[in-house]
């Protein structure tokens, strides 16, 4: 092994954690939800999962957890809307995208104004998948959840350190608040 390798973070997430979250996301989806929503919510719930487990440790968001969501997200959209499966995919393409692209500009200026970087790729690669598997109108409730417990998480951490020289894992927010906003929006009325 190179010297490199050995202080590489590892993009791997915790397999009992894993296993145990979607265990129990698992066991919840099906019993509340329809059983394709079910399958759907399970499935975005271990992505979701492995998300905040490798960026809470290295702030890095793995592609394949990124990637994934936005493509499982895109496959699940004919499923979740059996009605007009054609336009479900579309939306969710179209949200993915806008989605995406927000948090691209979000990032650049950002960059632009602060000099610095303040929004990792993959961040703006989970925001597109937030779009892929939200409707517009629960995507608020994802972000404002995310910022809200990232918020909490600053109050509480920032006593110990300076605000200024805290780096903050925003996936580590924003994975979850995407899985329990899709899951809560998916019960049954």
């Amino acid at each position: 092994m190179m010297a490199d390798e050995l202080s590489a973070p590892s993009l791997r997430p915790n397999f009992t954690v894993l296993i145990g979250g979607t265990g129990f996301a698992a066991l919840l989806s099906f019993i509340y939800l329809p059983w394709p929503l079910a399958i759907a919510s399970t499935w975005l719930n271990f992505l979701m999962i492995a998300g905040a487990d490798v960026d809470a440790r290295t702030f890095l968001l793995p592609d394949a957890v990124t990637y994934g969501a936005i493509v499982s997200g895109i496959v699940a959209a004919p499923l979740l809307d059996v009605v007009d499966p054609l336009r479900a995919i579309g939306l969710a393409i179209l949200r993915a995208g806008g989605m995406g692209l927000l948090l691209i500009l979000l990032r650049h200026s950002y960059a632009r104004l602060r000099k610095t970087e303040g929004l990792g790729l993959g961040d703006v690669k989970l925001a597109a998948a937030v779009g892929a598997w939200l409707p517009v109108e629960t995507i608020p409730m994802c972000f404002g959840l995310a910022t809200t417990a990232a918020l909490v998480f600053v109050l509480i951490r920032g006593r110990k350190q300076k605000l200024d020289e805290l780096k903050l894992p925003f996936g580590a927010f924003l994975c979850p608040a995407l899985w329990l906003v899709f899951f809560v929006t998916s019960l049954p009325r």
